[in-house]
């Protein structure tokens, strides 16, 4: 793999990132260039890293062998995993530059929608070209694209609030939700809120999913109420649940009562149950079918793609009706007995029932504890008359389990540390 001398570096966000054995390490999310005090352009000192458990490291410019758009890859040297912390002269380029609104040293405004680097023949790397879409004040036409040097664009050097969004969203609209959200962990509260807002409402739901609680009620907070029951909706009802219950009982009422009623009353129902409960942790919208139902039919369900893994590994077979509350509870078959039975076959002659399902009122450390010792993925929740009223599944129990703040990347590791040197021989 050969390095060129000029990198547009919007092509480098997610891009892997190898070690010297060619083993996948981390995927680029970033630049850090470092600004100067002539009017040189700043010069790119490294790149930011994802690696394993979402930590984000600082990898130097001078310890990687060679980066393109198919991947970077480190030279030799122990990797150093300290959270990488932005210092006050530096730029992360992606973040801080993408749709930034300029000025072309013509007198044209427009915004920025990619920035080069390039190498010197002394081997420095540095910010050197700019690509700027002009403003053309039509919404039916996109404006001219130049690419031009740094120093013919003005309004690069002032970090300001005069962005959009499109473009940082165009770089983020591939990752996976958890990615995405772990990405705005590291943007500006302000940054944060206005790219939250640009999210259709599903995709924010699934993000908001993903961000620890504080963050989760900061961005609802920054959106209009009828928005924020929107997004709400489009939620898990146990999500929605959780969300809601990190804020005052008024202002629950008040996000309930704008929430479609048939989205609302399952949500108002798990509001219901103690902390730490099956209950609490369920989500009321498992697969049921009927004991009539074929093989066909349950494989057909469980293959629905807005089904996480864990709620379609199994199906749970009451009678009628089929929503929770549901008629009388008949037990569950796993999809891999779906996968084995003929495809004509009824449910209600494979179904097991062996172990006892869970009430609403078991606490966490006993489901914990049945769900390891059946290796369980989820396992049904009766009420008293035996009607189904929802499933714990094993990333419910996990999400529970953990500490509170284990999505938060700040809690995440006691330490963090300035990036001179961060690949070299010694570990701290």
């Amino acid at each position: 793999m050969s390095t060129p001398n000029r990198l547009y570096l919007a092509r480098l966000a997610g891009v892997a990132v190898f070690d010297p054995n060619g083993d996948q390490v981390g995927r680029v999310r970033d630049a850090v260039a470092r600004m100067r005090a002539t009017q040189r352009p700043p010069e790119v000192v490294g790149l930011v890293a994802e690696m394993p458990m979402r930590r984000r490291i600082f990898l130097s410019i001078n310890r990687i062998t060679s980066i393109d758009p198919d991947g970077v890859v480190l030279g030799s040297g122990t990797l150093n995993l300290r959270r990488f912390e932005k210092r006050p002269n530096e730029l992360l380029v992606l973040q801080e530059l993408l749709d930034r609104r300029v000025q072309l040293d013509s007198g044209q405004a427009g915004s920025v929608v990619d920035v080069a680097m390039e190498c010197s023949r002394g081997g420095e790397w540095a910010l050197s070209r700019v690509a700027v879409r002009e403003q053309t004040g039509r919404l039916t036409r996109r404006g001219h694209l130049h690419q031009v040097d740094w120093d013919r664009v003005r309004g690069l050097g002032v970090v300001g609030d005069n962005r959009g969004t499109a473009n940082l969203l165009a770089v983020l609209e591939d990752m996976r939700p958890a990615d995405l959200a772990n990405a705005l962990q590291d943007l500006p509260d302000a940054r944060r809120n206005e790219v939250a807002a640009a999210l259709d409402d599903e995709r924010l739901a699934d993000v908001l999913s993903e961000l620890p609680e504080r963050d989760q009620v900061e961005i609802l907070a920054a959106l209009d109420r009828q928005r924020a029951a929107d997004v709400l909706e489009e939620m898990e009802p146990d999500d929605a649940a959780d969300l809601l219950n990190e804020l005052p009982p008024p202002e629950q009422d008040v996000l309930l009562d704008l929430m479609e009623p048939d989205e609302a009353d399952p949500v108002r129902q798990l509001l219901r149950y103690a902390s730490g409960t099956a209950g609490s942790v369920m989500t009321s919208e498992p697969v049921i079918l009927p004991p009539d139902a074929t093989v066909a039919e349950a494989l057909a369900r469980i293959r629905e793609p807005q089904l996480s893994p864990a709620v379609a590994a199994q199906v749970f077979v009451t009678r009628a009706p089929l929503t929770t509350p549901t008629g009388r509870y008949l037990g569950m078959v796993h999809f891999q007995r779906l996968l084995r039975e003929p495809p004509a076959d009824l449910l209600g002659g494979i179904v097991v029932n062996d172990i006892d399902p869970l009430r609403t009122s078991t606490p966490l450390p006993e489901i914990t504890r049945r769900m390891a010792t059946y290796d369980m993925v989820g396992m049904p929740v009766v009420d008293r008359n035996n009607r189904l009223v929802g499933a714990v599944t094993v990333d419910d129990v996990l999400d529970h389990s953990l500490p509170r703040d284990w999505r938060d990347r700040d809690a995440a590791s006691p330490s963090s540390a300035t990036h001179d040197g961060i690949l070299d021989g010694d570990d701290e």
